[in-house]
């Protein structure tokens, strides 16, 4: 059995769902101490977070991941036990397994055999492990952050080890993400009988030409990075339960994902100004999850291209697609940030698997990276 597999094992087992670390992160200090790195549990709140750091100097690299998991979901649907990991058919099965606890074993396993052959390398690696990117992500890497900024540290280079590929490692990295800007509104209109409609206002009704309008905007038209801003409606709630009543309010939550053309300001304004213009009565509670971010062409995108080339042959594709990661937490630090991990076709399913052949191909493309930057 490959190092890279036996600790994702290891990980699989600790059924760490969100916020609980279950020991993943002790498991992983023990290791790196091991290999020269100096320690710091850092919690806050209910969530622990691991940050470990081999050397002192600039430029510093950071391998930034998270050991919770979401909840398995009904155990009938799987094929074994989400924590009990298995391998069939050359698959490693278990909740985990692709997002993230195999890029966590890759990263450490490409350290330790990378530190094994360069014990005086360049700089500094460090490793920023949460066990809150899967919850709110309010008291993981976000505040882990803030603490090391505090501090001084500067950070040059972060790898997160989200899942990036489509179909085999490295096909994908992402250098960037779209923003993500959340609203909860509410339409006020007047409760009455569904016979005397003249006696009430039915906000449903009132608000249904604004919500069309707005599910028909063209927001931006993207750039070369990122696709155009998209406006979804989540949910959409209204009513008593009861079908002869015209109900009072009507609440809708809805979410822009949106590129650098636009900013949280903008898009508030935009939003506002239609419904505005439609004679709404209303009130919108904002949250922004996060703000764009890119990282162009430079040391970090070139390395991890030309690493991903020369193991694997794959030219790979850059994308800013997909939902937020961490990264949008260590890109305004004005870090350099990529996201590289194994395929994600599975992530967040039943049955979640990653192929095993993949996991020391993904640990030999970070290992050579960290042999690029800090050699």
């Amino acid at each position: 059995m490959s190092e890279t597999l036996e600790l994702a094992k290891d990980l699989i087992r600790r059924p760490s769902v969100t916020p609980d670390d279950c020991g993943c992160q002790e498991l992983l200090a023990g290791r790196l101490e091991k290999a020269g790195f100096m320690t710091e549990h850092l919690r806050f709140g209910v969530v622990d977070n691991l940050w470990a750091r081999r050397g002192t100097g600039a430029p510093l690299f950071v391998f930034a991941g998270h050991t919770d998991v979401v909840p398995p979901g009904p155990a009938k649907g799987w094929d074994s036990d989400p924590f009990d990991p298995v391998i069939r058919d050359d698959y490693l099965f278990g909740r985990g397994a692709a997002d993230m606890k195999g890029s966590i074993a890759a990263m450490v396993i490409a350290c330790e055999k990378f530190v094994a052959e360069h014990p005086d390398h360049k700089g500094s690696i460090a490793f920023l492990i949460t066990s809150d990117e899967e919850g709110p992500s309010i008291d993981g890497t976000v505040k882990v952050i803030d603490h090391l900024v505090t501090r001084g540290d500067k950070i040059d280079w972060c790898l997160v080890g989200e899942p990036s590929s489509r179909n085999q490692t490295g096909d994908i990295i992402k250098n960037g993400r779209r923003g993500s800007l959340n609203g909860k509104l509410r339409i006020h209109g007047h409760q009455g009988h569904v016979a005397y409609p003249h006696l009430a206002d039915n906000p449903i009704h009132r608000a249904a030409p604004a919500l069309a309008e707005l599910a028909g905007v063209e927001w931006d038209r993207g750039n070369e990075y990122f696709p155009p801003t998209t406006f979804q409606i989540s949910n959409i709630a209204a009513g008593t339960g009861t079908e002869n009543v015209i109900p009072g309010v009507l609440d809708v939550q809805f979410n822009l994902r949106f590129s650098t053309e636009s900013s949280e300001a903008s898009l508030k304004s935009q939003v506002d100004e239609i419904l505005t213009r439609h004679g709404l009565e209303y009130e919108i509670d904002w949250r922004l999850s996060g703000q764009p971010f890119l990282t162009p062409a430079g040391e970090l995108v070139d390395a991890a291209r030309h690493a991903i080339r020369d193991i694997t042959g794959i030219n790979t594709e850059l994308s800013t697609s997909g939902g937020t990661s961490d990264g949008r937490f260590i890109a305004p630090t004005g870090a350099q940030v990529v996201e590289l991990g194994p395929v994600n076709s599975t992530i967040h399913k039943i049955n979640e698997c990653v192929r095993v052949e993949e996991l020391d191909t993904l640990s030999t493309v970070y290992e050579d990276i960290l042999i690029r930057l800090l050699t």
